[in-house]
């Protein structure tokens, strides 16, 4: 089972101060908790997201797709980076996000997500997905 684990401000918090200098032994537990997740082989993808870098917000606008705004209209909105995971359950994702350091005030709520598997699709419609996509259908998980 694949699980996104995004990071984000706690909304009830001071925005943290990005400008100041790092807590170097900070950073290194932090990159010591991606490393922990590499040798376990569980890390499918970790990346921090740049607040400072380009994006914007797209919607739907009757059936078209529409720029709204960027992606960072307010320090609550503001995702600081995510996991992406492939465990065997959702217990051992939350033992693996328990486990996640704290100290650089943007990722002080991690929320867990569920990526949908293969199991997950009806099996007319993941007929239908492996006909139209057959690359990305096998990159989907069983579970």
């Amino acid at each position: 089972m694949r699980f996104l684990i995004t990071a984000a401000p706690d909304p009830a918090k001071a925005p943290a101060a990005m400008d100041g200098p790092i807590d170097e032994a900070l950073f290194s537990r932090y990159m010591k908790f991606n490393e922990d997740l590499m040798k376990a082989g569980v890390l499918v993808a970790s990346e921090g997201l740049n607040p400072a870098g380009r994006g914007a917000k797209v919607g739907v606008s009757g059936s078209q797709r529409k720029v709204l705004d960027g992606p960072f209209t307010e320090s609550k909105e503001l995702v600081g980076g995510f996991y992406l995971i492939d465990v065997p359950s959702f217990e051992v994702a939350l033992e693996w996000t328990l486990r996640a350091p704290v100290g650089f005030g943007s990722d002080d709520v991690l929320t867990i997500h569920q990526l949908t598997g293969a199991s997950d699709i009806p099996p007319r419609l993941l007929q239908l997905a492996r006909e139209a996509a057959p690359t990305w259908t096998a990159s989907l998980t069983k579970s």
